[in-house]
């Protein structure tokens, strides 16, 4: 339910229209500073962040907080809106939010689309904006008719009075409606009353993609533009130490180059031609202490780090203590490496500096850090910078960042004229904020019943949040770091977990579903060892362990029967299981696996996932599809490999993703636990490289403890 106070309906002077609105967060003082009528004032206030417009001539437009990079946001969002204000689906307009933190999402605080939270973080508030929405016009409707409210009901697009047969459309409703006071309490449906919630959807950006009018960063065209590519020093932490653009300035269509404190851009009419000429810079470079890093000395780094530095992140029982020094303890070393993003769309954003202030057109997670960034690099009021979101030609985490950004301002500001930047594979592949490398020592002692009754789990690795927020890092944990592994399912007596952050120097950020893409595989893996150990069958294994775990036990049984778990397995494969929680909801895993030519060759892919409401089924299908397709292409092929402070890869040849062939044949179900909403972008990757592995464990008897899978 939400109060007047929480609810914000602006009325709109111009054409009669209802503009409704809320903040997410406000404190009731500034609330009641700006206004709870629906006045002129409050209107020139509050307009730009309405969520839903409505026009007398029957035009509706919705606004989509949440950047649309492929995962269904410019759906899911309307799906809820439109629910509870009974708007006939597909009859309206949307448009994405400006950078505002009005907009912020509240279960992350900030204006990011990321952590899978569009759905989670906005599932009750939207739906309480819709439907405050529908009650203020079936109040304009019963003051028309002379009726209790009581006496009302609505169909999509119009109020009706059951009693007398008499209906209106809502565009006829929407002038008086606009003259009302909000509700002081709003209701919204039961879920036995959805109309669209819970209904598989087709995407409302599908035909904009398939017939190109979709406009993505890489699109933009503003009048009088340059385009630019950028040569970045390739050592990790180096600068410019001096430049020859002799020969670079005289190549068709340069119109200039400007150096950067990390690089030397070269900006011309068309991109090509700036990037073939940026191929004929001569540069000096200072490579800086990083200049002999590689990846031995990075992973001695780690194992350094967790003798000096290790913090406890989770210690139930005797912790490590209860070790034994016996044949039942079992102890292993994993190793993860660092991941890029490789987005379809590589990273771009074009920027117009001018004394007015900054415009940008940029396909961003995060409008708001966009818009802070332009205003330091710009040296203007934040409230001078307007942000354009695009469509995202993919996201993954990476484009949370706001270094392509800060450059298109920069050069944008010093060439006086709009500047747009796109980088090149190779540069997306080496100057990347990169999923973190990670070394994990894990030891477990088993019970007489083969059960762990004590489980040691230690991680070095770098923090995400030291950088991004060092806030989060509480006394030396970096909760990115740890999440899946001091927070696993399993009731053991004895749990000790600790993380030593070490940072060799490379710049690493969030990737799709962040600590969880390799800690569910680090704890699923050994817990298959361990089961193996035990001569117990993982699945029932895993269940002995839950004890009851109604979500995870939900998942895990319902994948099983799924897959035919104990049944006949054909000649020459075997299969392997995987669960894990994140963001909110619940997935498990089972993966039919062979070997052809010495390599993995993955089969089939039954995924369960317990997402709470579905609020768009056929969405949560693709996304699981979607994780599965990026999380095999971790598995298999993921590694940057570090040598003398630079990237050794540079594009898909050495680089790949999955291609067409190799993706398996994916059965998804979706297990109603009725519970609230949970996450769907993300949470179908972690299980997946471990059901992979732990079937090549079941296949060959020697258990994969360092990705990408490596069978030589």
């Amino acid at each position: 339910m939400i109060t007047r106070r929480q609810f914000l309906k602006v009325s709109a002077a111009a054409g009669g229209g209802l503009l409704i609105g809320f903040r997410l967060g406000a404190p009731e003082s500034a609330m009641a500073a700006e206004g709870e009528s629906g006045s002129s004032e409050a209107s020139n206030v509050f307009e730009p962040n309405a969520w839903i417009e409505m026009h007398p001539d029957g035009r509706t437009m919705l606004t989509i907080s949440g950047s649309e990079m492929g995962q269904g946001a410019m759906t899911v969002i309307p799906m809820m809106i439109a629910e509870e204000l009974d708007l006939p689906w597909g009859e309206f307009d949307t448009r994405f939010a400006p950078a505002d933190e009005t907009y912020a999402n509240p279960a992350l605080g900030s204006q990011v689309t990321g952590g899978s939270a569009t759905v989670r973080g906005f599932y009750n508030q939207l739906r309480e904006v819709g439907a405050a929405t529908r009650e203020m016009l079936m109040q304009a409707a019963a003051n028309r008719w002379d009726v209790s409210l009581s006496e009302l009901r609505t169909e999509p697009g119009v109020v009706v009075h059951p009693a007398s047969g008499r209906q209106v459309e809502y565009r006829d409703l929407v002038t008086d409606a606009a003259r009302l006071e909000p509700p002081e309490d709003v209701f919204t449906k039961d879920r036995e009353d959805f109309r669209i919630i819970g209904k598989p959807t087709k995407r409302l950006d599908s035909p904009q993609k398939v017939s190109g009018q979709a406009d993505f960063g890489i699109d933009a065209r503003p009048d009088n533009l340059l385009q630019a590519s950028v040569e970045r020093c390739p050592v990790f932490g180096g600068k410019l130490k001096s430049v020859d653009a002799g020969e670079a300035k005289k190549a068709d269509g340069v119109e200039d180059v400007i150096e950067l404190d990390h690089g030397v851009a070269v900006l011309a009419r068309d991109w090509w031609s700036a990037d073939q000429a940026r191929k004929k810079l001569s540069i000096e470079w200072e490579e800086g202490e990083l200049a002999d890093l590689d990846d031995e000395a990075i992973e001695a780094q780690f194992r350094e780090g967790l003798e000096r530095d290790a913090r406890p992140a989770r210690t139930e029982g005797n912790g490590a203590e209860a070790l034994g020094d016996d044949d039942d303890t079992l102890s292993a070393t994993y190793r993860v490496p660092y991941l890029a993003h490789t987005t379809m769309e590589p990273m771009n954003a074009t920027a117009s500096v001018t004394d007015d202030g900054v415009t940008l057109w940029v396909p961003t997670q995060a409008p708001g850090s966009v818009q802070q960034a332009a205003a330091e690099v710009a040296g203007v009021d934040k409230d001078k910078v307007t942000v354009h979101t695009t469509f995202l030609g993919g996201g993954f985490g990476r484009r949370f960042e706001t270094d392509f950004v800060r450059e298109a301002v920069e050069l944008s500001k010093r060439a006086g004229r709009p500047v747009k930047v796109i980088w090149s594979r190779p540069d997306d592949v080496r100057h990347d904020f990169y999923r973190p490398a990670a070394y994990n020592e894990l030891s477990a002692t088993l019970g007489e019943n083969g059960l762990p009754r004590a489980w040691v789990h230690r991680i070095a690795g770098p923090s995400i949040w030291s950088r991004v927020s060092p806030g989060m890092v509480e006394d030396g944990i970096d909760p990115a770091a740890v999440e899946g592994a001091a927070d696993h399912p399993y009731r053991i007596e004895h749990i000790e977990v600790t993380y030593a952050n070490v940072d060799p120097g490379i710049p690493v950020g969030f990737w799709r579903s962040v600590g969880h893409s390799q800690n569910a595989w680090i704890v699923e893996s050994f817990i298959d060892e361990l089961a193996r150990r035990a001569d117990i069958d993982p699945v029932e294994y895993r269940l002995k362990l839950l004890k009851g775990d109604s979500r995870h036990v939900g998942v895990l049984e319902r994948a099983a029967e799924m897959a035919d778990w104990g049944g006949e397995v054909p000649e020459g494969r075997a299969r392997g299981v995987a669960l894990a929680k994140s963001f909110g909801s619940y997935c498990a895993q089972v993966a039919e696996v062979s070997v052809e030519d010495g390599k993995p060759r993955v089969h089939k892919v039954w995924c369960a996932i317990d997402c709470g409401i579905a609020v768009n089924p056929s969405g949560v299908e693709r996304q699981v599809h979607s994780s599965i397709a990026y999380g095999l292409t971790a598995a298999l092929f993921g590694k940057v490999t570090i040598e003398n402070g630079r990237v050794r890869e540079k594009n898909f040849d050495d680089y790949p993703a999955l291609s067409i062939d190799q993706m398996p044949e994916v059965e998804v179900a979706i297990v109603d636990s009725g519970q609230p909403p949970g996450g769907v972008g993300e949470p179908g990757l972690p299980p997946l490289a471990p059901a992979v592995t732990n079937a090549l464990l079941a296949l060959t008897g020697e258990p994969v403890r360092r990705l990408p899978i490596d069978l030589g």
